[in-house]
């Protein structure tokens, strides 16, 4: 059985959509992070396992998590050389997860969203589908070829933007704004907000990393 991951970081959670996603995912890991463990607390939730510096995390929580439950935790000196996130995607590796998702990937500092992004290529590398998935955004890294079906689609609208230089011959079939052996390029924004025209879209490079958003606006979410 292929397991599962799911990483509960220090950025914005939209609860709701946080307990949906643990709902609908199923995972057989829940790693806390550093202020993440605040969600994971208030919705009595006991992780599998807690990492982070715990910069930002209420200490009381952190003391609650220690004391009175037998979760691992893995303490981080505040200076070091990988994102708490980054720590989290290591440790899912080394329980073998097959497929991993990230909550609270996502927030005011970009400087960290840009820092999880690239982070996505360390389970990428180990054969590992991964996410960044917030109440408005999936991200995740994609190879030579990906078909997105309308009707599993995260939201309307996709970007793409390559990871790490150019990506040539990169093709869109279905979508709104169709491509054919175009040079997706790292400086330009041609390929924000796309659509799902047809019953799927193709999306076909030969080689490199492009990484795919799938988004929604937030007024458009219905939680069931």
């Amino acid at each position: 059985m292929n397991k599962k991951g799911l990483i509960i970081s220090g950025g914005t959670i939209n609860t709701s959509f946080a307990l949906q996603t643990l709902k609908e995912v199923q995972p057989d890991y829940i790693i806390g992070v550093d202020k993440g463990l605040e969600f994971l607390y208030q919705n009595q939730i006991v992780p599998s396992h807690i990492v982070g510096d715990f910069d930002s995390a209420n200490p009381e929580i952190v003391s609650y998590y220690k004391e009175h439950t037998t979760v691992p935790i893995r303490k981080f000196n505040p200076v070091k050389d990988a994102s708490d996130t980054e720590i989290a995607v290591r440790l899912a590796l080394e329980l073998k997860v097959k497929e991993l998702w990230i909550l609270g990937g996502t927030g005011t500092r970009i400087d960290h969203v840009l820092a999880n992004i690239q982070v996505l290529k360390i389970p990428y590398d180990a054969g590992v589908k991964a996410y960044i998935v917030d109440v408005c955004n999936k991200i995740s890294l994609i190879g030579k070829e990906t078909c997105l079906k309308k009707e599993d689609a995260f939201g309307p609208y996709f970007s793409v933007f390559p990871l790490g230089g150019i990506v040539e011959h990169f093709s869109l079939e279905g979508a709104k704004y169709p491509l054919c052996d175009h040079t997706l390029c790292p400086y330009d924004s041609l390929c924000v907000s796309n659509q799902i025209q047809d019953e799927e879209v193709r999306i076909t490079f030969p080689k490199g990393l492009v990484i795919l958003m799938e988004t929604r606006d937030e007024e458009s979410v219905c939680f069931c």
